[in-house]
């Protein structure tokens, strides 16, 4: 019987975004030592065997490793490597009828996400090609955060955390003084002013993308009202799906309890919430941001943090990378501060590629 010849391995077009580069490391033997490297140092405190998570991803995906992986991070980069593309994994850029057409080896496009609004995904269909999404976990987690970011506002936990004695109750500014339980109950006998339920309250979100869908989904379960705003309002269907009603930012910065600022980077956000948006505010509102610090003014934060016109603020991640133990935020005990851990454990980023690998892999091997 004749040798069969090796499989010319298949062309990968991959987002080039920092976690998408990893399906390279795995499956191409041309990705660099040196960011090998880098992504095992990356995992290690959660994955210590890199090597072999990467063994083993590469077992399941047989029919797809060795693969060709070219990253790319414009649409005219897309554009340049259909003619020759297996398989498209996009995050964020567009993929029009055009663009479809121009690919004829197309078997698969993976949307790194579940939010299809910039891929067509009739034509696709039209052409037989399949679709694949991927509910990201790291999202998930980043929800998880910031609820558990409210609650522990809600709550003052991280206020009262330990202090259970008269006298560290005394450090916080809590006098002692015993009820009368003849007639009362004794729950709240420290009398701490100022707890609060997310049930009954007003969560607003800027920015109902993938991260902010994920809370939004969750502060309805704990029977919060959410308002959203951005700039495409969603359909009704999708609105009444998610329990949640649209308002201007100005409108929803007036009736909210709470904020969620909930928006990618870049220079036309930066400041989204500044001086005046800050005013708008209702006084005593919360603000907890799990996206990108620079959103949010940080002076004007300061100042409406002094003047006590805001109940609280969290964070994550900060202003600087890493932070520094002289931050003024961490002067204000009704600020919570955390190290860029929203989206942890690694294993999120990990399980999400390896599903991802598998999942494509699945395509070739018919």
């Amino acid at each position: 019987m004749p040798t069969a010849l090796p499989r010319k391995p298949a062309v990968l077009v991959v987002e080039d975004d920092v976690f998408l580069r990893l399906i390279g490391v795995i499956l191409d033997p041309a990705s660099s030592a040196e960011r090998r490297a880098a992504f095992a140092d990356f995992f290690a405190h959660d994955e210590p065997d890199f090597e072999g998570y990467c063994a083993r991803v590469r077992t399941r995906a047989a029919a797809l490793d060795p693969a060709d992986v070219r990253l790319i991070d414009t649409t005219k980069a897309l554009r340049a490597n259909l003619a020759e593309a297996d398989a498209l994994v996009l995050e964020s850029l567009p993929l029009s009828t055009e663009e479809i057409a121009a690919a004829p080896r197309l078997k698969a496009v993976q949307k790194y996400g579940i939010g299809l609004r910039q891929i067509d995904a009739e034509a696709l269909a039209a052409r037989g090609i399949k679709l694949l999404t991927l509910r990201r976990r790291a999202n998930i987690a980043c929800a998880e955060h910031a609820l558990g970011l409210m609650l522990a506002q809600a709550k003052m936990t991280t206020r009262l955390a330990g202090r259970i004695s008269v006298e560290t109750l005394a450090e916080a500014g809590y006098r002692y003084q015993p009820f009368d339980r003849r007639h009362t109950p004794n729950s709240n006998w420290a009398r701490i002013p100022g707890v609060r339920m997310l049930h009954g309250a007003t969560l607003g979100i800027i920015g109902l993308g993938e991260i902010g869908r994920e809370i939004a989904q969750r502060a309805a379960a704990f029977g919060m009202r959410v308002v959203y705003t951005q700039r495409r309002r969603l359909a009704e269907a999708e609105e009444r799906a998610l329990r949640v009603v649209y308002a201007p930012l100005a409108e929803l910065l007036a009736v909210s309890d709470w904020v969620i600022p909930q928006l990618p980077g870049g220079a036309a956000l930066r400041h989204l919430i500044g001086r005046a948006e800050l005013a708008r505010m209702k006084p005593g509102a919360f603000i907890v941001n799990v996206s990108r610090p620079d959103v949010i003014d940080r002076a004007a934060l300061l100042e409406a943090l002094r003047s006590g016109r805001l109940g609280g603020f969290a964070l994550d991640p900060q202003y600087e990378a890493p932070g520094r133990s002289d931050d003024e935020l961490l002067a204000f005990d009704n600020v919570i501060l955390t190290p860029h851990i929203a989206a942890q454990p690694r294993f999120n980023a990990l399980d999400d590629i390896e599903d991802l690998i598998v999942g494509l892999a699945k395509e070739f091997a018919s």
